[in-house]
């Protein structure tokens, strides 16, 4: 059996962003949560790790996230706004826990799950804006140490994830949050 590299975003053979992808990839603006802008190819390479399997974008997309933190950010820990657990069981696997992961490798950082996502929450994916607004609810582990926590996602819209995960954690103890997704809706 051959095993071959492809892109992230358009499934060629080759390395695992190729150039024609890389150069229609566009930097999230300064001030938003997210490494990248949410369409062309990072949009298709975020779609296929969340619906296709594609689980070899989670290493490209962190890269970026990387660059968008810096090499050595002030945080202590890693952690991801869970999944609903019916996608978590349809999937076989949460996509923001991986970038999460991924990127704790890069920076050289644990990373934990330290939030719960609440039973009756339901999943952002297919809701119209308004009722993103609300975001899903979280409780978060009880944290010892006072941690500084860096909060994964894998595409931010409204802001409403990330902004209830980090409230939740801050509950728990964290002392501060830094909020980072791969991408960021235009």
């Amino acid at each position: 059996m051959l095993i071959t590299t492809q892109c992230s975003s358009c499934a060629t053979p080759g390395s695992r962003l190729c150039a024609r992808c890389r150069a229609g990839v566009r930097i999230a603006p300064p001030g938003v949560p997210a490494a990248l802008v949410h369409d062309g190819p990072v949009r298709s390479a975020v779609l296929g790790l969340k619906f296709r399997n594609a689980r070899r974008a989670a290493r490209e997309l962190a890269e970026y996230m990387m660059q968008r933190a810096g090499p050595t950010p002030e945080v202590d820990i890693v952690t991801w706004a869970p999944t609903s657990a019916r996608r978590v069981a349809d999937r076989g696997y949460d996509p923001a826990e991986l970038l999460a992961r991924e990127l704790a490798r890069l920076l050289g950082r644990p990373c934990r799950r330290l939030l719960l996502r609440e039973r009756r929450s339901m999943p952002q994916a297919g809701r119209d804006r308004r009722s993103r607004l609300l975001g899903p609810r979280f409780r978060a582990r009880p944290l010892r140490d006072a941690p500084r926590v860096l909060l994964v996602d894998d595409v931010v819209t409204t802001g409403a994830t990330l902004r209830e995960g980090a409230a939740a954690l801050v509950r728990a103890g964290a002392t501060a949050v830094v909020c980072l997704a791969a991408s960021a809706a235009p």
